[in-house]
């Protein structure tokens, strides 16, 4: 069902292709209001279904997919483009892809549906990453606007706190089979 909190989140997802064009081009700036535009349809969807009651399947499933593809690409392209380390960006696209393979193992080898809920350390860990990349696209278009140890910090931040809760979706994903393993031998 396509309502206001979905529709926000398509409009996100739209997004992505301006912000990574304007990348390309070098256009910082622009590519940043159109990063905090995205940002801001991603804070929206959630608190508008939340108070109008429009949770969705589809909008639990499109939300998490959306913000992996916005910082997916952002940290790739920006990586290329040696506004973060290569090291970050192959950090970052790795651990969500793990997820992401992981979330697909689980539904097509177990057959069930899981429901896609965030961890206190993936949200920072969310946060930190908006902020890397909002804070790099500064650092692009004006070198001297951020001081260096702040974009060391955050680096050094986003990268633990990636590492951290990228381990810990993992254990959670085999606690799970785990224990989904436990119960099916006990039914037999």
């Amino acid at each position: 069902m396509l309502n206001l909190p979905n529709s926000l989140t398509l409009v996100r997802i739209v997004t992505i292709p301006v912000f990574l064009i304007l990348l390309s081009m070098h256009l910082y700036l622009e590519a940043l209001a159109i990063f905090i535009l995205g940002g801001i349809t991603d804070a929206l969807d959630g608190m508008v279904a939340r108070l109008m009651h429009q949770q969705t399947p589809l909008g639990a499933y499109l939300d998490p997919v959306a913000d992996k593809l916005l910082l997916m690409s952002s940290f790739a392209i920006l990586s290329m483009l040696g506004g973060i380390p290569v090291w970050l960006g192959i950090l970052v696209v790795s651990r969500d892809l793990i997820i992401l393979f992981g979330f697909l193992i689980i539904y097509f080898l177990a057959g069930e549906r899981l429901e896609a809920r965030p961890s206190p350390i993936g949200k920072l860990n969310t946060l930190l990453q908006l902020l890397t990349v909002c804070s790099d696209l500064l650092q692009l278009h004006n070198p001297e606007l951020l001081p260096p140890a702040w974009l060391f910090f955050l680096t050094i931040i986003t990268a633990a706190t990636t590492v951290i809760s990228g381990l810990q979706y993992i254990y959670r994903g085999l606690v799970w089979l785990q224990n989904r393993s436990y119960s099916l031998r006990r039914l037999s």
